[in-house]
């Protein structure tokens, strides 16, 4: 209601042949600012010496959160990972046979390649284990403190078993 009001009485002060001075004098002063408002609340924390962000400074490092970073680190890795292979291969020349060919020339160790395929299953294992704790969150199960910790802990294990397993193959 404020809005229209306002709105119709800067229309007749454009339409009018009046002096602006005189709409800007009839004018009604705005309220107190943001920071105005603000400043005692900032004022208080300073006085306290509570801290501007409290999620690491209060809290600390937790499993949960830690678990909350990698699985969205895990889902945009994984979403880059295979729009950059479908674009390769869509790109470059030859079949994916040729390429294992290459790899398999270059002689490398079994420790690496074992690595680097450890590497490679580990965002797919977490991202799919931690999806289905999530999707346990989304039925309303394991909220509280303890069942956090445990899914946490069953999550990570299931991850480093299951990619081990799949980069002795």
């Amino acid at each position: 209601m404020a809005a229209l009001l306002l709105r119709h009485a800067a229309r007749q002060c454009l339409r009018s042949q009046l002096r602006p001075m005189f709409c800007i004098r009839n004018a009604l002063p705005m309220g107190t600012s943001a920071k105005q408002e603000m400043h005692p609340y900032w004022e208080k924390n300073t006085r306290l010496n509570r801290p501007m962000s409290p999620d690491l400074a209060v809290y600390g490092w937790s499993l949960p959160m830690s678990m909350s970073i990698l699985h969205r680190a895990t889902g945009i890795a994984l979403s880059t990972g295979v729009s950059l292979f479908s674009l390769a291969a869509l790109v470059l020349p030859g079949d994916f046979a040729s390429y294992l060919e290459l790899i398999k020339s270059l002689g490398l160790g079994p420790a690496l390649i074992y690595s680097a395929k450890f590497v490679i299953a580990f965002p797919f294992m977490y991202h799919t284990f931690n999806g289905i704790r999530h999707l346990a969150w989304d039925l309303g199960k394991g909220f509280k403190i303890p069942q956090l910790y445990q899914s946490g802990y069953i999550v990570l294990a299931f991850t480093l078993l299951s990619a081990a397993g799949i980069a002795s193959m």
